[in-house]
């Protein structure tokens, strides 16, 4: 993405966010966003999101899918999923905050159409603060503004079966915290779908 591309979408992120979030410390998190590189980190080294502004990009995209799977008539009725803007926006907005100033830019050799290796930029994952992934997010958030518990469970657990966890307590999560299962939904259908 292009700068002016970044620009745009931070915009559409700080708004949704700041019309959403009304909870005491909503904008210290906020500027601590400000402060890292967020919104033009890529989302992964070279699956989705590898490029600048990636995890801004996957941030709102799983923003828009969560809306929309909460929106459907079965979560509301039948599964009883109904959960405030508020925590709408947090879960899919912030689950990935652990990612922000852990990406470095970086070289690697690839061979090209004529098998002559050729220098093309890329990423590498350097985390100065290995705390694990969902829980890490967690922690930062809750420095700066309160998680209720589902909340916290949603984010912790939001990479459902692909995380490293043990598959009983993800599925006693999902059971016991919808919004975890949704956020998981949602994080896997921005990042196979749209990304």
């Amino acid at each position: 993405m292009t700068n002016e591309e970044i620009q745009v979408k931070r915009e559409i992120f700080e708004r949704i966010f700041t019309e959403n979030v009304k909870r005491e410390g909503a904008e210290n998190i906020l500027e601590y966003l400000g402060k890292t590189d967020f919104f033009k980190a890529p989302a992964s080294t070279r699956f989705h999101g590898a490029h600048a502004g990636g995890l801004l990009e996957h941030s709102l995209n799983v923003y828009y899918c969560l809306k929309d799977y909460l929106a459907r008539e079965r979560t509301k009725e039948q599964y009883n999923m109904d959960y405030s803007d508020e925590t709408v926006a947090i879960v899919s907005l912030l689950h990935d905050v652990c990612k922000a100033n852990v990406y470095k830019e970086s070289f690697r050799n690839v061979k090209d159409e004529n098998g002559v290796w050729q220098k093309v930029p890329t990423y590498e994952f350097d985390d100065r603060m290995p705390y694990g992934h969902g829980e890490k997010s967690v922690y930062i958030i809750n420095g700066y503004m309160r998680l209720s518990r589902e909340e916290a469970f949603a984010i912790r657990y939001h990479m459902g079966f692909s995380g490293c966890e043990d598959k009983n307590t993800i599925g006693r999560v999902m059971e016991m915290f919808p919004l975890a299962f949704a956020l998981c939904t949602a994080d896997m259908e921005a990042t196979y779908f749209l990304e």
